[in-house]
């Protein structure tokens, strides 16, 4: 980040300045002694940047980078032991990262009570989203929606005990409910929230009507959508919606799940068991081999800034409203870290409309429509 062919692409995060906001905004104390020599240890940065999700009342600080906890326990194939787990959502803690995102239906279950057991620790120091509003069997296969009101409440009541926690920070309805008016689901929030069980209201996979619907009832918190260079449907409508009512954005699947990490190829095998990936057209091994172009413009231009693909991934949603907080997830503490340093990556003007150069170059095939 300090040659001079980077200097106008990259600027480096005031780690003392940022530092003291993290203490101000979640009143840590410093870090232990052993947190330090982890730290050390892993040659890993401190995430020191945040972003703000909401407004006025209804805001809520959170580390400028979430991590999704899905990919521990549910789907992407096999998943590492519940130990290496919790390890990494520990060490995505000690490394400044204060927002982890989960929901029943992951695992089902289990993914609810592996985040509440790792962060057991500093429970009070952290942001938890978890989500309501999908029923599914036993091994967690999508059957339908049920947002009404009773099973709201009933959900946030399971949630709370698997999280061993008296409060979900932020509780989204995971898909949008036809049967359901919007205005009851957020009147049903508003009653968890009035006692205290919830703190925050969020929606995913909304479009712009919805949000204000459900916004004029009970203020949003934050909005969850896919959102990637790969899948730009919320910069049609919802961003600039946010925007207006003072709403935070997650992006979930910011890499695509997988494709803009570099680490998916034509020959690349998803467990038809145990892998969404495996159902979607855009992972048939032709599609794969035809967007691959993209991925390989990307990373030619990243070689040019010394950024990986992901990083440029990340940066670039980062880049478009400060209200955006991505929330990678991974099982791999090298792939935690690239995440981290992308914090302190910040495009310019130019970089970023070279990259919509180069993205709009390329035409992808089977692009989701959801």
């Amino acid at each position: 980040m300090e040659n001079g062919n980077r200097r106008n692409f990259l600027k480096s995060a005031t780690a003392a300045s940022a530092a003291l906001f993290l203490s101000n905004a979640f009143g840590q104390s410093k870090k232990t002694s052993s947190a330090n020599k982890t730290r050390n240890t892993l040659n890993m940065p401190l995430l020191t940047k945040q972003r703000v999700l909401g407004s006025e009342k209804n805001k809520l600080g959170v580390s400028a980078l979430g991590l999704g906890c899905m990919g521990m326990s549910y789907e992407r194939s096999e998943h590492p032991d519940k130990k290496s787990n919790i390890a990494l959502i520990q060490q995505a803690y000690e490394h400044g990262v204060t927002f982890f995102d989960t929901a029943e239906i992951y695992g089902p279950y289990v993914n609810e009570e592996l985040v509440g057991e790792a962060i057991a620790g500093f429970r009070n120091k952290v942001v938890i989203a978890s989500k309501f509003g999908i029923t599914f069997d036993s091994k967690g296969h999508i059957l339908g929606t049920n947002s009404r009101p009773e099973n709201i409440k009933k959900v946030a009541e399971e949630s709370l005990k698997r999280l061993n926690t008296d409060r979900i920070d932020i509780f989204y309805q995971h898909f949008y409910d036809p049967n359901i008016p919007l205005e009851d689901v957020a009147g049903a929030v508003k009653e968890l929230i009035k006692e205290g069980k919830v703190k925050h209201f969020g929606l995913c996979g909304v479009n712009g009507e919805q949000i204000r619907k459900a916004h004029a009832v009970h203020p949003v918190t934050a909005i969850q959508s896919e959102f990637s260079m790969m899948f730009k449907k919320p910069q049609e409508e919802v961003l600039d919606v946010c925007e207006k009512l003072g709403i935070g954005f997650v992006p979930y699947c910011p890499l695509n799940r997988g494709y803009l990490g570099g680490n998916i190829y034509e020959h690349t095998r998803f467990d038809p068991n145990n892998d969404n990936r495996a159902t979607f057209e855009q992972y048939k091994p032709e599609i794969i081999r035809h967007n691959l172009e993209l991925i390989s413009r990307l990373s030619e231009y990243g070689r040019t800034k010394g950024m990986t693909i992901a990083q440029l991934a990340i940066a670039w949603l980062m880049y478009q409203k400060p209200f955006i907080v991505p929330i990678p997830g991974t099982t791999k503490i090298s792939h935690l870290e690239e995440n981290i340093r992308t914090a302190d990556m910040v495009l310019t003007d130019d970089d970023y409309k070279e990259l919509n150069t180069i993205i709009n170059s390329v035409k992808l095939m089977a692009v989701p429509n959801w």
